[in-house]
């Protein structure tokens, strides 16, 4: 076909990652140079959730340089596609970069295969990427995601947890990543049980984020004032990946507030 690139038309690879090293390296993230560390937004907390029916994954909105916050905003959960939720924590540019990345690379291997990968080859690719990506993380640019799904072989869902080389942990109940995954993660600990329904599991991951809220001043609880709330997406066999309002979470929000104001008046 006229007009494209021999490698275009020649290259076999089901990896977005390795035609793109060939075909147009220089689309590829690149950044360089540890004195941007300390200079770039970061974002935290993530925390994610087995449900009922499937998975549940919630995400604060603040990124923060040092102690200034940088947004009050950043969307730090996304679908990886219809069926699986990536949420990062870290240095926010190169995060973002590679949600993008993931997403090409699983539509890329469907395209190229006619099938979809499971929800463990996904796992094991973004597992890869990160990788790859080891040198940024050595100077300080570093990235953590955290990765959930259904396929039809695990339709009650798997929650996949990563460290910066590529190391990749089935979590079995519930996990967080981020400066405040510590009281986040305890909170998930006394409030957490198996067959949590859909609002209470909105309920429980609302309950987490305040907890990280306040005790780390990197992770921001919801905005009442802004109407700012965490994003929160679940995933299940029957509906896939779903969005919940916004409107509905600042509500949980907003009655988690007076249920632990009346508890401190008591």
């Amino acid at each position: 076909m006229a007009g494209f690139p021999p490698a275009f038309l020649t290259s076999t690879s089901n990896s977005f990652i390795e035609f793109a090293r060939t075909a147009a390296p220089e689309a590829l993230p690149r950044m360089t140079g540890s004195e941007l560390h300390g200079q770039v937004p970061e974002g935290t907390t993530i925390v994610c959730l087995k449900t009922a029916n499937g998975i549940l994954m919630a995400g604060d909105r603040r990124a923060t340089i040092g102690n200034v916050i940088a947004s009050h905003a950043m969307e730090k959960v996304h679908p990886a596609d219809d069926s699986s939720v990536i949420g990062i924590a870290g240095t926010a540019g190169v995060a973002l970069e590679l949600i993008r990345l993931f997403q090409l690379e699983l539509e890329h291997y469907e395209k190229i295969e006619g099938a979809r990968l499971s929800l463990e080859g996904k796992a094991n690719r973004l597992a890869s990427m990160l990788r790859g990506s080891l040198g940024l993380a050595m100077q300080g640019l570093a990235v953590v995601p955290l990765f959930a799904g259904v396929d039809d072989s695990s339709p009650g869902g798997q929650i996949f947890s990563f460290d910066v080389t590529g190391g990749k942990y089935e979590e079995h109940r519930f996990h967080s990543i981020g400066s405040g995954s510590g009281p986040a993660r305890g909170a998930l600990k006394k409030l957490w049980e198996p067959g949590l329904d859909a609002d209470a599991a909105v309920t429980v991951a609302v309950e987490a984020l305040f907890d990280a809220s306040d005790d780390d001043s990197a992770t921001g609880g919801p905005d009442f004032v802004r109407r700012i709330a965490p994003t929160i997406f679940t995933v299940d066999s029957v509906g896939g990946v779903q969005e919940v309002d916004p409107g509905r979470i600042l509500a949980t929000a907003d009655e988690v507030v007076t249920r632990r104001t009346r508890r401190a008046q008591a």
